[in-house]
C-alpha cells in the first residue's frame, strides 16, 4: 500500500475509529470522505477534519445551510448531487461540535468515525448520538 494511502497513517498504521477498531466505510453512495474513498479518514491536508460519519437529518441540513454550508443543494459543476436525510456523510468534526452545542447534532456511526474526531468531540458525546451501539 502506498505511503500516502488514506487508509494508512505515516508509518503504515491502518486508520482507527473512535472505539479503537479499524475504520469502517461511511458511504460510497453518495461517495464521501475527504479523500472521496467512502471513509472518514484524514491527513495533514484535511484542515476541516472530515472525520465524523453521520446520518443526515432534515434539521441538520437546515442548520448547516443556516451556517453557510449548504449540503443539500445539487452542484453539478462539482459532481455533487446534494445530500438528503437518511444518507451517511463524513462531516467536519468542528461542524458536528457546533451542531451539538446548538442541539442539532445528527446521529453518528462510531465504527466509521475516525479517532481524530476526538480532538473536537468527546467519546461520551459521540456515543450519545451513536446509531451503532447496543
Amino acid at each position: 500500500m502506498p505511503r500516502d494511502d488514506p487508509g494508512r497513517r505515516g508509518g503504515g498504521r491502518p486508520a482507527r475509529n473512535v472505539l479503537g477498531g479499524p475504520l469502517a466505510s461511511c458511504s460510497i453512495s453518495p461517495m464521501t470522505g475527504f479523500f472521496r474513498n467512502g471513509c472518514c479518514d484524514t491527513g495533514p491536508q484535511d484542515f476541516g477534519s472530515h472525520t465524523i460519519c453521520v446520518v443526515l437529518t432534515e434539521a441538520f441540513l437546515e442548520f448547516s445551510r443556516s451556517r453557510g454550508n449548504d449540503l443539500s443543494t445539487p452542484r453539478p459543476e462539482f459532481g455533487f448531487a446534494g445530500l438528503k436525510p437518511g444518507q451517511r456523510w463524513c462531516l467536519c468534526a468542528p461542524r458536528w461540535a457546533e451542531a451539538l452545542e446548538a442541539g442539532m447534532a445528527p446521529r453518528v456511526v462510531l465504527t466509521a468515525t475516525h479517532e481524530a474526531a476526538l480532538a473536537y468531540a468527546s467519546l461520551q458525546d459521540l456515543k450519545q448520538y451513536a446509531v451503532d451501539l447496543n
